[in-house]
């Protein structure tokens, strides 16, 4: 399919660069990555065909690399049971300076709150969404919190955004008397696998 899929690009969208890429792991799957630039015309195209159809975009998500972000968006055919994971690559920019890219939602409204939240997260701005704000995030939040680069503001709105760990010592209290009454913990762990150690456990408690 991804074949097909390329010779489709080429003839239908001159220019992006469409290019198979093997999976990353052995349970993974191949993926097409095309050019930025092209994405709208490109989206638009795999909706349209008649041989792919792909009418369902099932997610966007950004992923932040020392050298790029990399948007991925998985898109499913019903009516020709297909699944293509489209790839694009975009300079990392800055909270200050956010790569660009052309927003599809005007392909699949689906888009609409996965580009809000691939904004939000990795701090990508979307070209011509019909409403583009944060989604997770207050409006006002500094930073994209699942980008490297982050740094966790002090404060928001007076209020310690990261304060430090606290020991819950009810919690620490529970393991305490769970050790001492089962013992080892290695039969905690047992019990759980096989019941019957669970059982005779308890029976003999019962029976001292």
């Amino acid at each position: 399919m991804h074949s097909q899929i390329v010779d489709f690009l080429n003839k239908n969208v001159p220019g992006c660069n469409p290019v198979i890429n093997a999976p990353v792991a052995v349970v993974g799957d191949q993926s097409i990555t095309v050019a930025a630039v092209n994405i709208l015309e490109v989206c638009r195209a795999l909706r349209s065909s008649p041989e792919f159809a792909f009418n369902v975009l099932q997610v966007i998500t950004g992923t932040d690399y020392p050298d790029r972000i990399e948007l991925s968006y998985i898109l499913a055919s019903y009516s020709k049971n297909l699944e293509l994971i489209l790839k694009t690559n975009l300079p990392r920019g800055d909270k200050n300076n956010l790569s660009k890219i052309n927003s599809v939602v005007s392909v699949w409204s689906a888009a609409n709150f996965q580009e809000r939240e691939t904004y939000d997260m990795i701090g990508v701005d979307f070209v011509g969404h019909p409403d583009f704000r944060r989604i997770l995030c207050p409006y006002d939040w500094d930073g994209h919190p699942l980008r490297k680069d982050y740094v966790v503001q002090e404060k928001y709105l007076d209020m310690v955004v990261n304060p430090p760990a606290k020991n819950n010592t009810d919690d620490q209290m529970f393991g305490k008397r769970l050790k001492e009454e089962l013992g080892d913990p290695k039969r905690v762990s047992a019990s759980w696998k096989d019941n019957t150690a669970g059982a005779d456990a308890a029976e003999a408690k019962d029976g001292e």
